[in-house]
């Protein structure tokens, strides 16, 4: 019986020594929450710059530039933001664990999640390059889409529940694109509101002890 019990024991070591070497474990949920707070404040602030300019420009070219070069440079700083939090936690969890931050398990799942995100991005300057009304509020309901289509990308090589933020994710995109006027609240509500609900739920699930 002893002897059944050691090699279960063995078997147990060896699925936990293949699932660390083929998936990146160190994801900190708390990162997500704080995205997710980094978002809230992008998405209030940007809302306060609109409202701004619809009551005192003069809805030249030149004050449609300016709102639109501030409304980039506030989703730059809550990405910036959130990836240097990011960073910082998964740092802290993979030392705390013994796993290295940037081991070929931490790089396939960068490289498969910036595919989708790079794509993303470019289709997105696309968008505004058109200068269209239609085309720029679809830029929205496409940063949502493609995020989640990298999360989706990259579940494959972390947890398992980073795919389900992902779905959501690209739902949130698709109901949004038929919702044009209201880009801001989707994008409150999916970089926002799921990213912490996320994050609190891996916290519980993963890291609380």
């Amino acid at each position: 019986m002893e002897n059944k019990n050691d090699q279960l024991d063995a078997l147990q070591d060896i699925r936990q020594m293949m699932k660390k070497s083929s998936k990146f474990l160190s994801l900190s949920g708390l990162s997500g929450v704080f995205a997710g707070i980094y978002a809230l404040i992008g998405a209030f602030a940007g809302m306060a710059v609109i409202d701004y300019y619809v009551k005192n420009s003069d809805y030249s070219k030149k004050a449609y530039n300016e709102l639109l070069f501030i409304c980039i440079l506030i989703c730059f700083g809550v990405l910036v933001l959130s990836i240097a939090t990011a960073l910082l936690f998964t740092l802290k969890k993979a030392k705390k664990s013994g796993q290295k931050l940037f081991d070929h398990t931490g790089l396939r799942l960068i490289i498969n999640m910036l595919i989708p995100l790079i794509t993303g991005g470019l289709f997105c300057i696309a968008l505004l390059y058109q200068g269209n009304g239609t085309m720029i509020l679809l830029v929205s309901p496409a940063m949502l889409i493609f995020y989640g289509l990298a999360l989706v990308n990259a579940s494959k090589y972390t947890l398992h529940d980073i795919r389900y933020l992902g779905c959501l994710q690209i739902a949130l995109g698709i109901v949004a694109s038929f919702y044009l006027g209201y880009g801001i609240l989707f994008w409150a509500l999916g970089f926002g509101v799921l990213h912490i609900i996320y994050g609190i739920i891996m916290w519980f699930k993963y890291e609380r002890k």
